[in-house]
């Protein structure tokens, strides 16, 4: 008996060199290993030059940081989206009183 090295459940190898217990085990590690490479790739990329906020402030981001902007510039647009929707609101009730 084997362990599998994703799910870790036990079971009889058909060939001595069978590490994953099932084609979908196996798919799910190939997934993982190729989304863990990519990573590294754009991190390596990204430690060849010098990346700053894109919302002006000038601040160098880090190789690890997906976004474009820093964290003092970035904007939650949930909470801008509610916030234009409550000044419509507020608009448009201003708007029906002057009526």
């Amino acid at each position: 008996m084997k362990q599998c090295n994703w799910c870790i459940k036990y079971f009889e190898p058909s060939v001595s060199y069978q590490i994953y217990c099932s084609p979908e085990c196996r798919e799910e590690a190939t997934k993982e290993k190729i989304s863990e490479r990519h990573r590294v790739l754009k991190h390596q990329k990204r430690s060849k030059r010098s990346r700053y906020c894109k919302g002006g402030c000038g601040t160098k981001l880090s190789i690890y940081n997906d976004d474009a902007f820093c964290s003092t510039c970035s904007v939650n647009i949930k909470e801008v989206n509610l916030k234009i929707k409550q000044i419509k609101k507020i608009v448009k009730d201003n708007g029906q009183e002057d009526s």
